[in-house]
């Protein structure tokens, strides 16, 4: 559709706000009321964390020997540990597991990923780029007036039983709409460029995200004594590809843009093998759920 040029320019950044305004929030009102709070649970906020923690301690370094670009080093510390995990996460999870266990999936997205933009991201933005630094209070206000965080903590704070039948019908046909829409969006978005300056990069990004940080969710998962459900949810929810909210603040700070776009392209393709194979092993290591 993007090459016969049905849409305008505009569609894919139009489809993103009406699935992260309408379609995210409703399926975070749907799911979360069903969560009980317990220690089982807690891997997966503590994996995306560890995961984070071990990008940094590879990348530093490996960036000194490899005398990579400060460019190209910020783009590999924010575009490796982080995720698509609620744009394209919801729908795999949903798809390979079943829509129980999106449950399950919020909370590695929220209280992980969503997180770390907001913390780690801007800290790596504001350190090696050149747009704007938002404060304190700014990113504040942002993370309060974001659409699936309220939606986050009304579903914690008051669950969704205060629904009206007819609020209930809407939540779920928003809901639905998400895969449809986040498909056409991501597709339309997409495109394969190889700028010869990245490809060390984009090897490096592409290898660590799809392959090496999904191994080391599965051993942390075996080490922390996961569930089998929550396990299996953390190594997909790692395995996804790089997260195109991360790349395109990285672009807006003038950090390698053509380096993220590529490795949310090349990411996106890539793991529509990868996942599925990250889901088999899982099945062979954890067991069916």
């Amino acid at each position: 559709m993007a090459r016969a040029r049905l849409f305008p320019a505009a569609a894919p950044e139009v489809l993103n706000r009406v699935v992260l305004y309408l379609c995210l929030p409703a399926l975070i009102l749907i799911h979360v009321p069903t969560l009980e709070p317990a220690w089982s649970l807690l891997p997966l906020v503590i994996i995306p964390w560890l995961l984070l923690a071990a990008t940094v301690a590879v990348i530093l370094p490996l960036a000194r020997v490899l005398g990579l670009s400060r460019e190209v080093t910020a783009s590999l510390l924010v575009l490796i540990p982080l995720g698509n995990t609620s744009f394209l996460g919801f729908p795999l999870i949903e798809a390979l597991l079943g829509p129980e266990f999106i449950r399950l999936a919020v909370v590695y997205d929220q209280f992980g990923s969503f997180l770390i933009v907001c913390t780690h991201v801007l800290f790596v933005v504001g350190w090696y780029g050149e747009g704007e630094n938002p404060s304190v209070k700014t990113m504040a206000k942002r993370i309060a007036g974001f659409p699936p965080f309220i939606a986050l903590i009304v579903a914690l704070a008051i669950g969704n039983a205060w629904l009206p039948a007819w609020g209930e019908s809407l939540v779920h046909r928003f809901a639905d709409m998400l895969l449809p829409l986040v498909t056409l969006a991501i597709g339309m978005s997409l495109k394969l460029r190889l700028v010869p300056d990245y490809r060390l990069g984009l090897l490096i990004g592409l290898i660590g995200k799809l392959l090496i940080l999904p191994a080391l969710a599965m051993l942390l998962a075996v080490l922390l004594g996961a569930r089998v459900d929550v396990a299996t949810v953390a190594v997909l929810e790692s395995a996804m590809p790089p997260m195109i909210t991360a790349a395109a603040l990285l672009a807006s700070a003038r950090l390698a843009p053509a380096l993220g776009s590529a490795m949310v392209a090349w990411g996106v393709l890539i793991s529509a093998v990868t996942v599925p194979a990250w889901f088999w092993l899982c099945l062979r290591l954890f067991g069916p759920i």
